[in-house]
């Protein structure tokens, strides 16, 4: 696995925490409750820092002295390769929480599996996120079973998220060319077979809320190649205004 392969696999998990880290801090001051207010921002917090371990790496790989905050704030949507699930908006909570469990199952199994990466350095990264990421799927979870299994509007809107987001989960399990090559040379994860665990663990915390699981056998694909949907960019555009505008500034 070359530099370039290497900079292009680290640069996605990066995005992926940049884009959902942000999207979970707009809750900020917006939370349904005090406790749950600060306990989003926190796991906001955790997904920025996972964000900044791996574009720091990403940077070094790469090799042309750019640093994490070039990596997030100097690129346009088409330089993203995030999954789409993640750069979805926030919506009502149930569709906060959603998503958030749909990418927390899944990292889960990820991470435990990116552990065993022949790189040092997402071994490490990996081990580090795990612990955060275990948390970040309790609460989900948690909440999941909490919506679905409550009132009766609770039940009807969670059960509405879960059909809304489902159709962007799959694109979490797809292969290309650099996952290939990354998984051969024994440094990134076949995605693959970790599906099954995900599945069954979604099923059964579903069962547990009294949801439905949903049938679609449809899903939307694109964020790897750059091609996202019309939410990242609005998105961006706010993130990345204050660095765009004063480019040479310091903090």
């Amino acid at each position: 696995m070359n530099s370039e392969q290497l900079f292009k696999y680290t640069l996605r998990l990066a995005d992926n925490e940049l884009v959902l880290g942000h999207r979970l801090s707009e809750w900020c001051g917006h939370g349904p409750e005090l406790e749950e207010d600060i306990a989003i921002i926190n796991i906001a917090l955790d997904h920025l820092g996972q964000c900044r371990s791996l574009y720091q790496y990403a940077g070094e790989v790469e090799g042309k002295g750019k640093s994490e905050d070039d990596l997030a704030y100097l690129r346009n949507e088409r330089e993203f390769s995030n999954f789409l699930l993640c750069e979805l908006p926030n919506g009502h909570y149930g569709d906060t929480i959603v998503r958030s469990f749909f990418y927390d199952t899944f990292m889960k199994y990820y991470y435990e599996s990116l552990i065993q990466s022949k790189d040092e350095r997402l071994s490490a990264i990996a081990e580090k996120s795990l612990k955060e990421v275990l948390y970040h799927y309790k609460h989900s979870a948690e909440w999941v079973i909490r919506l679905g299994d409550g009132t009766e509007l609770s039940h009807e809107r969670v059960q509405e998220s879960i059909d809304n987001i489902w159709p962007y989960t799959g694109e979490m399990f797809e292969m290309d060319e650099i996952d290939d090559i990354s998984v051969e040379a024994g440094v990134g994860v076949n995605k693959k077979l970790i599906h099954d665990s995900w599945l069954t663990d979604v099923t059964e915390i579903l069962r547990r809320a009294t949801i439905t699981i949903p049938q679609e056998t449809y899903f939307h694909s694109g964020g790897r190649k750059g091609v996202h949907t019309e939410h990242v960019g609005y998105m961006l555009a706010e993130m990345q205004y204050l660095r765009r505008q004063m480019p040479e500034a310091t903090w």
